[in-house]
């Protein structure tokens, strides 16, 4: 592949990866309003609950969609998936940007919201594996760290820019305005733009990669045939993602409900602190991807593993005992900076566990079931270890928890980075 023509490949892929992520995160930053427009309940606790509890549903179609897009990518390639997805994403935006609110259509409007999150779960489940697939048979063979790292870097654009979308109409619109129209703003945003990313999946070239392994006459991917051949790798992706899948959706999906609904911080400063960490994040994980085309995916993965064990518990307690804009900018700054530490390599590391004839199904299979169980109820769960404990550190021990098996998992990993050809 020339080099101006797989540059075109990859910027088309990740362009394509922040439209898809983008609407997902959006919804998560929206939880506090979303929550009493579809979801009133005379307890604000219990209308969160809610809330969070239909973000986390998407999360159960995730390893449906992972699977089934999974199999269709390997047996179909990877540009015929990516173009499913986005088409899928798109649908799913216009249903939440137009869905009237319980107040006008009562009981009708949350079931809405429901339908409009299990599709999105289906569409996104096959979005990681398929483009991680695509970016890391790209990649020249000393730059698969820094090319799989795109793939976060799409994520990390996603949810800058829903942060940003956030802090803009918290910022410029009263609470009426807010409710009344403008938390509609970011999700036609999403679905002004989506157009963009149809046209520009369609003009990807399938990856040569898959090209041979299809043309190899090796059998098709199938689950009980990737288990029982794969397992150790599965089980590898699990424990890596299940760390920082734990470490993304708490420290950056779920701080501005943290902030406003345990804190008192304003919603508006939530999200000004939101934007300076994920600035931090965006520049950092190609860095660190990087890193690891040098010294290897293990040695970035354990030290990841290390920041989220010991960063959180001081940094949440610091936080807490002077709740302020200024205390929750720094602990942003320095909890993103840990998740590039994480985000930088993981893709590639996944990517590498898989030959590429099961590479989009292994790696939906381990992806996918860790998100969904670790990090789509992740609002749910720390919401109510919140409750029961009695303490707003709560999400720091469910943050170490996740540091734990991730540094387990990486001792076990397959290291691959020094190979020059990746089949």
């Amino acid at each position: 592949m020339q080099q101006a023509p797989r540059n075109r490949q990859i910027i088309a892929a990740v362009i394509g990866n922040a439209l898809e992520w983008y609407d997902f995160v959006v919804y998560g930053f929206l939880t506090v309003i979303i929550s009493r427009l579809f979801f009133p309940s005379d307890s604000e606790y219990a209308s969160l609950l809610l809330t969070m509890a239909t973000f986390g549903v998407g999360f159960f179609m995730r390893p449906v969609g992972g699977i089934v897009i999974g199999l269709y990518a390997d047996r179909r390639g990877r540009k015929a998936a990516l173009q499913l997805i986005i088409l899928l994403m798109t649908i799913a935006m216009a249903l939440i940007a137009f869905a009237p609110t319980y107040a006008a259509i009562g009981a009708g409007a949350p079931l809405l919201i429901v339908l409009a999150r299990l599709l999105q779960g289906f569409a996104t489940g096959g979005e990681f594996a398929s483009a991680t697939s695509f970016l890391v048979e790209s990649a020249p063979p000393d730059r698969r760290g820094f090319y799989g790292s795109l793939q976060m870097v799409g994520q990390s654009i996603a949810a800058l820019a829903g942060a940003l979308s956030g802090m803009l109409i918290t910022q410029g619109l009263s609470p009426e305005q807010i409710d009344s129209w403008g938390w509609r703003i970011p999700f036609i945003i999403g679905l002004l733009i989506a157009p963009v990313g149809l046209y520009i999946r369609r003009h990807m070239q399938e990856t040569e990669a898959f090209i041979e392994a299809s043309q190899s006459g090796a059998d098709k991917a199938s689950l009980p045939g990737i288990w029982h051949a794969h397992r150790r790798s599965v089980l590898v992706s699990f424990g890596l993602v299940l760390s920082g899948t734990i470490m993304y959706y708490v420290v950056l999906i779920y701080m501005p409900t943290y902030a406003k609904t345990q804190l008192n911080i304003p919603l508006t400063d939530a999200f000004i602190a939101q934007v300076m960490g994920l600035l931090c994040l965006t520049v950092l994980i190609p860095v660190f991807g990087a890193l690891s085309d040098r010294f290897g995916r293990r040695p970035v993965m354990m030290a990841a593993s290390a920041l989220y064990f010991v960063l959180p518990y001081p940094l949440f307690a610091w936080l807490q005992a002077e709740p302020a804009l200024f205390r929750l900018a720094v602990m942003q700054i320095c909890l993103c900076s840990a998740v590039a530490v994480g985000l930088g390599p993981i893709s590639t590391a996944l990517a590498e566990q898989f030959p590429a004839r099961v590479r989009s199904t292994g790696l939906a299979l381990g992806y996918n079931f860790a998100v969904m169980l670790f990090g789509g109820f992740a609002q749910l769960i720390v919401t109510w270890l919140i409750k029961e404990t009695g303490t707003p550190l709560a999400p720091a021990y469910y943050v170490m928890f996740g540091a734990v098996v991730g540094l387990t998992a990486a001792l076990f990993m397959t290291e691959r980075h020094h190979e020059r050809v990746l089949h």
